[in-house]
């Protein structure tokens, strides 16, 4: 916000801050959706681990590749346009996400309502901060921006695990979809408010900070396709394996581009970041546990997820219930934390909420994970202490994270340094889902591959079909039983088979199917409890890392209180 906007004379300021309001809102609950539906996404879709991370994954990918991008282009063309951009790809986003009926057709949706929360969450936030003069009125309208978001945050599980449950038709899963039943509905409310969104904005204030402003097209290209394939690779491993050839030639290809961005940076006078940033170790220090603290808390987030909606198979309404507890504080104690930030050196705040996380993934390991309740599973309410934990720690540590890095650089600084801390957050965010699947699934898969093949083999089926059906993941004998079934007889007949052969092995593989998906189930869960406890030792580490930090330097800046604001206010996800 160091740019000097200009501002149009047309609109309603009212307007201005409506529509920039209720944008933030919008964006946040597109992006937090899918946090309360993927095990629905994983028994309606019968997607593959690969695919249910990519679902969880790709919408932060759209944020976080262009997100230093936006503002800027907000700034040279007008930022209205951009927020008109922003609400009519959120529709299309939206409406497309509400039709999909299959895996690569809701990643696909995904992809585009991440570009359109990834333009309306700067560009809203830079409207309504050109046209509010002065910096305390300004702070209050930031904070006030602030809710909104984390207000989205919150109402977006309980949307979700509302519509699965009130507009369910029933009997609609065993054949087509209909697209106007349950979760779907969640879809077509954000559509609406998005359009409620565009209509506001025609009456909305235009402003623009042209001046100075270029942008760097080759350090986008690059930093864009090497971060899309460097998390490719760790998507793709979730299924493949890291030894795979693609997934080594797409980290090759990832490590070449990044290292093609950061020779570029140094190189171009208006670089997207500047890298003599990191020269500062107290803020270099303040990028990594950006990074490392923000997987722990999606880590944790997405597990829940899974591990409660998909292994557990709990209704949709009580993971949307138990999301209340993860994104609630942030709402609750916008207040709390503001003052703590400004009476107490921000990186104890930071250090107190790291150690909050730490514990709920500690103790969310202990855990057993992969049995249904009604099997004798835990209980979806023995999750709501641990995740409570996790949300108070989230609400201490979002915006102290950018409060720490804006007190660790040069006033004129600032703003590079909040907008740098932001993306690095957000990378944060966009590696936990991918790199929690990549560790859950290839353990669950090594977990469960000795079990499967003593199943298989007691079942009397063929040292054969036992190799063949042993390359199918625990989660697709999970949510793709019929599929699996269908595969297995369609390659026996065809292979030559008898029919009556095919027809004993299937009904030897029908009879062992309570005991394989309890087997997949409990080898899932052990592996998401060691994401837990993964996450748990990544937010650890940013709790030590921390206290490395001067005092000094996470001392309130003269100058800074507008900006720690706004990274209070753009953090929460």
């Amino acid at each position: 916000m160091s740019q000097t906007s200009t501002v149009s004379s047309r609109g309603s300021a009212r307007a201005t801050f409506v529509a920039a309001y209720s944008a933030v809102a919008l964006a946040q609950i597109t992006n937090a959706l899918p946090g309360a539906l993927n095990g629905t996404f994983a028994t309606e879709f019968h997607t593959s681990g690969a695919g249910l991370t990519w679902i969880a994954g790709m919408f932060m990918m759209g944020i976080v590749v262009f997100e230093l991008s936006w503002g800027l282009l907000g700034d040279l063309f007008g930022r209205k346009k951009l927020l008109y951009i922003g609400a009519v790809v959120s529709v299309v986003g939206s409406v497309l996400a509400a039709l999909a009926s299959t895996t690569g057709m809701m990643i696909a949706a995904q992809a585009i309502g991440g570009i359109g929360a990834g333009i309306l969450f700067p560009i809203s936030l830079s409207m309504i901060a050109a046209i509010t003069p002065g910096h305390r009125a300004r702070a209050r309208a930031i904070a006030t921006w602030a809710g909104f978001l984390s207000l989205g945050a919150v109402i977006s599980p309980v949307l979700a695990g509302l519509t699965a449950q009130v507009f369910t038709v029933p009997g609609a899963e065993a054949g087509a979809p209909n697209v106007f039943s349950g979760w779907r509905v969640a879809y077509y409310v954000a559509a609406a408010v998005a359009v409620i969104v565009l209509i506001i904005a025609l009456r909305a204030k235009d402003s623009a900070a042209a001046e100075g402003r270029k942008l760097d097209l080759p350090g986008q290209i690059t930093l864009a396709l090497g971060l899309i394939a460097v998390l490719f690779a760790t998507v793709q491993a979730v299924d493949s394996g890291f030894g795979s050839g693609e997934v080594i030639a797409s980290y090759v290809a990832g490590g070449i581009l990044l290292v093609l961005f950061i020779v570029i940076e140094t190189r171009t006078r208006q670089p997207l970041i500047h890298l003599s940033l990191f020269k500062n170790s107290a803020y270099s220090i303040t990028g990594i546990v950006a990074v490392t603290g923000m997987f722990a808390f999606l880590a944790i987030c997405y597990s829940t997820s899974v591990a409660v909606g998909g292994l557990a198979l709990a209704e949709a309404w009580k993971v949307g219930v138990l999301f209340v507890f993860i994104q609630g504080p942030a709402f609750a104690f916008i207040p709390v934390v503001g003052w703590l930030i400004h009476h107490v050196a921000p990186r104890w705040v930071l250090t107190a909420g790291f150690a909050l996380m730490a514990v709920s993934g500690y103790w969310l390991s202990t855990f057993a994970l992969g049995t249904p309740e009604a099997f004798g599973g835990t209980s979806w309410t023995a999750f709501i202490p641990p995740l409570l934990l996790l949300g108070l720690g989230f609400a201490l540590t979002v915006g102290s994270i950018t409060a720490v890095a804006i007190n660790t650089v040069r006033p004129q600084d600032i703003g590079m340094a909040s907008a740098t801390t932001n993306l690095l957050r957000d990378l944060g965010f966009a590696l936990g889902p991918v790199v929690g699947s990549a560790i859950a699934f290839s353990v669950g898969a090594s977990v469960f591959a000795g079990p499967l093949a003593g199943i298989l083999g007691g079942a009397g089926l063929p040292a054969n079909a036992v190799a063949g059906l042993s390359q199918v993941p625990p989660l697709g004998y999970l949510s793709g039983w019929e599929g699996i079934i269908g595969q297995f007889s369609g390659q026996a007949l065809a292979g030559g088979a008898p029919g009556q052969a095919v027809d004993g092995m299937v009904q030897a593989l029908s009879s062992a199917q309570q005991q394989i998906q309890g087997a997949a189930g409990t080898a899932l869960g052990q592996g998401f409890q060691i994401v837990f406890l993964v996450a748990g030792i990544a937010a650890t580490v940013s709790a030590i890392l921390t206290l490395f930090i001067s005092a000094r330097s996470s001392a309130p800046a003269p100058g800074a209180v507008t900006e720690t604001t706004e990274a209070n206010a753009e953090a929460a996800v």
